[in-house]
């Protein structure tokens, strides 16, 4: 296993050097210029070009690609993800600081899709051809297909302007006011853990429906055991498999996946900054994020790989 792990972590470091160059080289194939983006509209009528050149030799936008690219790399190396063009804030720093939003969003999502999709699975599973598999499979559907920024404004637009039970944007972190956080953090979290619960019930049930064919369960059954005896004891665990890959998945999905509810709900987590930096073209923000994102995705898929021969004893890696 340790080895395994060594390997793994050896492929995900070339892996991330392929993302960066990748995330380095298309931004700056974007037309548009991040500097013109700090000149305001009267000031461009003013501005020389040697003051453009000034300011885009201070952010060292005027050497080679290669050089540049190598010298964003030697920072990350170092724990720097350089420095805002637009804000002059460290992008780490500002990344950190972002990042427990977006946790805060993304976390209760993501138990939620866990603690409610799986039971709804296994019953639908259990209770095949009946009105509970109907209702839930039908909700889940719909939960897997509809927009997460409609199902945003559609629930803005019901508990917000209607029933005004709820704030529609905003955000105040649970240290200061956790009341007001839970207030303001409902509905996106609703719009983050509907397809979570949809997709996992969807996966729960399946593979509980192949396990419920094998040899093993259909003895169980024929010697009386009790169903809850069947169900945890020789069913779950075994069609689990396939749960946690899209779990894996889903983790991944905490910090990259809340782009949308975060720009519906203006929410200022790593999601709305990846957004507004894309638009402003903030090229240390976009490599700083994209760099984090695609390191939590790794990290997600090494540990559904090392939960595998939990759940299945027959998987070892050597």
């Amino acid at each position: 296993m340790v080895s395994y792990i060594v390997r793994r972590l050896i492929q995900s470091f070339f892996v991330l050097i392929i993302v960066s160059i990748l995330v380095f080289v298309s931004l700056r194939l974007l037309p548009g210029d991040p500097i013109r983006m700090l000149i305001s509209q009267n000031q461009q009528a003013q501005i020389t070009q040697e003051e453009i050149d000034y300011m885009r030799h201070q952010y060292g936008l005027d050497k080679p690609l290669f050089i540049q690219y190598f010298n964003w790399l030697g920072g990350v190396f170092k724990g720097d993800l350089g420095r805002s063009i637009l804000d002059h804030v460290p992008v780490a720093k500002e990344i950190l600081r972002r990042l427990p939003i977006t946790l805060n969003l993304g976390l209760p999502a993501f138990i939620l899709g866990m603690i409610l999709g799986i039971p709804a699975g296994v019953l639908c599973a259990v209770r095949r051809g009946r009105f509970i598999d109907t209702l839930v499979t039908t909700l889940s559907n719909i939960g897997i297909t509809i927009p997460v920024f409609w199902l945003g404004f559609l629930l803005i637009y019901i508990f917000g302007l209607k029933l005004h039970w709820l704030p529609v944007q905003g955000y105040t972190s649970p240290a200061e006011n956790i009341l007001l956080n839970l207030k303001q953090t409902f509905l996106p979290i609703i719009c983050l853990a509907v397809f979570p619960i949809a997709s996992t019930s969807r996966q729960t049930r399946s593979s509980v429906l192949d396990v419920m064919k094998q040899d093993y369960i259909r003895t169980a059954w024929s010697k009386g055991l009790r169903e809850r005896n069947i169900i945890y004891k020789h069913m779950l665990k075994n069609s689990l498999i396939p749960v946690v890959t899209l779990s894996g998945m889903g983790l991944s999905m905490i910090i990259g996946g809340s782009v949308i509810d975060e720009t519906v709900f203006n929410i200022p987590g790593m999601g709305r900054l990846a957004v507004q930096s894309v638009f402003s073209q903030d090229y240390p923000y976009v490599q700083g994020i994209v760099l984090f994102v695609a390191m939590v995705v790794l990290l997600a898929n090494l540990l559904t790989d090392i939960a595998y021969s939990y759940f299945d004893p027959r998987i070892r890696y050597n």
